[in-house]
């Protein structure tokens, strides 16, 4: 820990201004105050040095030996310092050029793709290159433990609620879809079935860490009768076209994103059974690390602008 009688990057740049120009109106000018500043400054640092460190005189001023050994010391702070701003500074305009992303595979294949080129369109519409985007493609429990790690600098999630630790934005808005077949019998069912028999039902599911099977358990839990079993899955898959297909194929039903069941079911490939007493709504969420300021740069940019796009049922 530094002592609390340190001089500021400030009055260590005066002091070396002054021990290379010989004149407090110089070296005042140089760092962009007043004469007045400039000496009210160094005596505020001497008092606070304990030691005089200049000697004002008629023809100019001059450091005095401690100021001269001072101002020695000083030049390899402020070297520091120069190359300190460097550092940040590049890493501002890595950040304002380079995104690294993860998201779930929902939010990955319908939303994501949406919003980047979305955001390529107005960098190159204000005459700027778009960022060189990184996409990592992977559960929700995954792109939590990326974004914790640093490993990527926004994450998007789905599931029943926001990763502990992170800082969160709800997105989009999304619903649960359960699916069957055309030839399976839930497809003549007018009425849907009830919570208690889709939870008793093996489903063809997504794998443990998956927002969308987090979120089905948390709204069957909801719905049911405290200590009400939920049946396990029919067959266990790691991508939604994998559990798609399999429903599709008659293995047996499935709860998917209303985005990824949409053209199965305007084809007719799957018909969609109502679910009652069940609320399968859910919040997609962008997630960040570092507190509720949100990530600079381009990720900064996708955030707003996904955030604007607007969470919509």
């Amino acid at each position: 820990m530094l002592g609390d009688r340190v001089p500021d990057l400030r009055a260590l740049q005066l002091l070396v201004a002054v021990r290379d120009l010989g004149s407090l109106g110089a070296a005042g000018a140089a760092c962009g105050t007043t004469q007045q500043a400039a000496s009210a400054r160094l005596r505020s640092t001497e008092a606070l040095v304990g030691v005089p460190l200049v000697l004002r005189g008629a023809r100019g001023s001059r450091l005095t030996p401690a100021g001269e050994l001072v101002a020695r010391w000083a030049d390899a702070v402020l070297d520091a310092a120069a190359h300190l701003d460097a550092a940040a500074t590049a890493l501002r305009q890595d950040a304002a050029t380079h995104l690294r992303l993860a998201a779930s595979l929902t939010a990955a294949e319908h939303l994501v793709p949406r919003w980047l080129a979305e955001a390529a369109r107005r960098e190159r519409d204000a005459g700027r290159a778009p960022a060189q985007v990184a996409l990592r493609t992977t559960n929700s429990e995954e792109v939590a433990a990326l974004v914790r790690a640093g490993e990527v600098d926004l994450g998007f999630v789905e599931g029943p609620e926001a990763p502990e630790g992170l800082a969160a934005r709800a997105v989009a808005a999304d619903r649960l879809v359960v699916v069957v077949a055309p030839e399976h019998p839930w497809a003549r069912r007018r009425s849907g079935i009830a919570a208690a028999e889709l939870a008793a039902t093996p489903l063809v599911s997504r794998e443990s860490g998956s927002g969308t099977r987090s979120a089905l358990r948390r709204a069957l839990a909801a719905a049911l009768p405290a200590g009400h079993d939920v049946a396990e899955p029919a067959l266990v898959l790691a991508s939604a076209a994998a559990v798609r297909a399999s429903v599709v194929a008659g293995v047996a039903p499935g709860a998917l994103s209303s985005l990824d069941v949409a053209d199965e079911l305007a084809l007719g490939r799957l018909v969609a059974v109502p679910v009652r007493g069940v609320d399968l709504r859910r919040t997609l969420r962008a997630v960040w690390r570092g507190g509720a300021t949100p990530p600079a740069g381009a990720a900064r940019d996708l955030l707003a602008l996904a955030s604007a796009d607007g969470p919509a049922a």
